[in-house]
């Protein structure tokens, strides 16, 4: 059974920095992607960032590309966000998630074709 495991979340004041890892066990992870998604209050879910756990391909929303930076341990089947230059609008419930993955098929950006998630964790950005 695959259990995604967020932690690293907090409080930050506006220009700071936050690291968020996504600890993974379960099963093999080589053909998976690996995503983080984030939820603010009375907003839809989006996509964040993405990473092909084989041969670490990486994909990012625009609203935080070139500030965010998503990476993985093999050794430690842990994903991370390195998320810098924050900013109030980043204040979301930050999440986890992971599905099977060909080689061939293009990364979804789509949450509902993620199979499996974290439980969350609570990023808050103050002004």
């Amino acid at each position: 059974q695959v259990q995604l495991v967020e932690s690293g979340g907090g409080l930050v004041q506006a220009g700071g920095s936050l690291r968020l890892s996504c600890a993974a066990s379960g099963r093999t992870f080589s053909t998976f992607v690996m995503g983080w998604f984030r939820q603010a209050p009375g907003k839809e879910r989006e996509f964040v960032a993405a990473i092909r756990w084989s041969g670490g391909d990486t994909y990012y929303a625009y609203s935080v590309k070139d500030r965010f930076t998503i990476s993985r341990d093999n050794a430690k089947n842990t994903v991370y966000l390195q998320m810098n230059s924050l900013k109030p609008e980043d204040t979301a419930v930050y999440y986890c998630a992971g599905d099977v993955i060909q080689t061939w098929q293009r990364v979804s950006r789509a949450g509902y074709e993620y199979d499996y998630w974290g439980q969350g964790t609570q990023v808050t950005v103050s002004s």
